[in-house]
């Protein structure tokens, strides 16, 4: 018995979090893909892919989370206290690293037939679709349209940073040296 308090409590917090998982996962797999994108575009190395990558990934979770929180203690009415609004940004947070993480995956695995770009890229959109699927559950949209609302926004971003990221060093003339 005492199991299934557990399950029903672990839910309860789940579903009361649910929206900044969404949230964060969401904004963390765009993210992060749209500076793998970047960097590709503008042909420039792994390293700076995992480099930026990584510094961008937790400088943007931080901002998320505190953004967040700070949006939380704004409502005029039913403010929650700074600790509730904290694990709002917490669930952001989390949300935001675990999945803006997946992108990055393709540049840490061992190398594979399949360009690295393109595994990333794959595992940016299936794990789009995927969160975006998941809001089914608390949404009026089935999982099918959720998830390919979500893939297709995420895509567009990616395509904007290649695009910039490509543009950027034609400019610049600096595709693939180094500064």
């Amino acid at each position: 018995m005492r199991r299934d308090r557990s399950e029903t409590r672990a839910t309860t917090v789940i579903r009361r979090y649910l929206p900044e998982l969404v949230y964060g996962a969401n904004d963390g797999i765009v993210t992060t893909f749209a500076i793998v994108s970047g960097i590709v575009g503008a042909s420039l190395s792994s390293s700076a892919i995992l480099i930026l990558g990584f510094a961008s990934l937790f400088a943007d979770g931080i901002s998320m989370a505190a953004s967040n929180i700070l949006s939380e203690r704004s409502k005029s009415d039913d403010r929650p206290s700074l600790r509730e609004a904290s694990r709002h940004g917490a669930a952001t947070f989390c949300g935001f690293i675990a999945a803006g993480f997946v992108p990055l995956l393709a540049y840490l695995l061992p190398s594979f037939q399949i360009s690295r770009f393109a595994l990333s890229a794959g595992l940016a959109g299936a794990m789009l679709f995927l969160v975006g699927a998941s809001r089914a559950f608390f949404t009026d949209r089935t999982f099918l349209r959720a998830g390919f609302e979500m893939l297709l926004i995420g895509a567009g971003a990616a395509a904007v940073a290649f695009g910039v990221g490509h543009l950027g060093a034609q400019i610049t003339g600096n595709g693939g040296q180094s500064p």
